[in-house]
């Protein structure tokens, strides 16, 4: 069983241009960031009548994705992206979704030759809402519940800005380890930087639309505070999971009612929501 799985880790990695020494240790040790004493297997090169007869999953979905975007016409490199939280470590988890999606990245180019890039978004920004088991410092933790993940102290010994700082430093170790091709991109610097402001404006403009589609998807119990905008409160620092009291898509702003009882009036640009 162990030489079939490994066989077959290596014909993903054909396509996927991973360090193949480095994943097949993966698939025989329990921690990866040890060195490996295997050697790699040889590289077989994809001719174009390989790409086109190939009918592996990572083929199949480049092909739907080639339908896709020759109806969009996009001009430029074809964005690849996998998400990731740090509110906690990076794991197989975290690995298979960056390897997966570069397959289909690898096998997107060589059916079409387009350009591609990989971008590895980390979600930082989110709210702290549970202390992992493998974490240490839990209290101090428990302290910062609900926080930005970037205003959340290292429990590692503080050699980071942040919990989010440290998790992001090792995601991008994890990867690298592996030779994946990618930009790393953070939630609280783009958000910060204006880059999803055009999109908060335009969700203040449909934000009925977008209530209507999500609400009779959740509990009633959600329903009460649902809002696709979360706040951060401006005097606990935390996010908020609240009801917009008050919207002007006009004006790009907000109004609901922070953690002290205060209504509130901010704008949903610059990293304030």
């Amino acid at each position: 069983m162990q030489a079939s799985a490994s066989s077959f880790l290596a014909q993903q990695c054909w396509i996927a241009e991973i360090d193949r020494p480095a994943l097949l240790a993966l698939n025989h040790k329990s921690n990866p960031y040890e060195s490996s004493p295997m050697t790699a297997q040889p590289t077989k090169s994809f001719t174009p009548a390989d790409a086109e007869a190939a009918k592996s999953w990572p083929f199949q979905e480049a092909r739907r994705l080639a339908k896709r975007m020759a109806r969009v016409k996009k001009t430029g490199p074809v964005i690849f992206e996998t998400g990731y939280g740090p509110s906690g470590l990076p794991h197989i988890g975290t690995f298979q979704e960056v390897a997966r999606t570069t397959m289909v990245r690898r096998a997107y180019e060589l059916l079409t030759g387009h350009e591609t890039k990989l971008i590895s978004f980390s979600d930082d920004m989110d709210g702290l809402r549970k202390v992992p088991d493998n974490i240490p410092n839990k209290e101090m933790l428990e302290r910062h519940l609900q926080m930005p993940l970037t205003k959340v102290p290292d429990p590692f010994g503080g050699e980071y800005e942040s919990f989010a700082h440290h998790n992001n430093a090792r995601l991008r170790a994890f990867l690298d380890q592996f030779g994946f091709d990618y930009a790393f991109r953070s939630s609280t610097q783009d958000y910060e930087a204006g880059l999803f402001d055009a999109a908060l404006m335009r969700m203040l403009e449909k934000y009925d639309d977008v209530m209507n589609v999500i609400l009779p998807t959740i509990g009633d119990d959600r329903k009460k505070t649902y809002s696709p905008i979360l706040p951060i409160s401006p005097s606990t620092g935390r996010v908020l999971y609240v009801p917009m009291l008050e919207r002007d898509a006009a004006a790009g702003t907000v109004v609901f009612e922070d953690e002290n009882g205060e209504r509130v009036k901010t704008s949903v640009t610059g990293g304030a929501v």
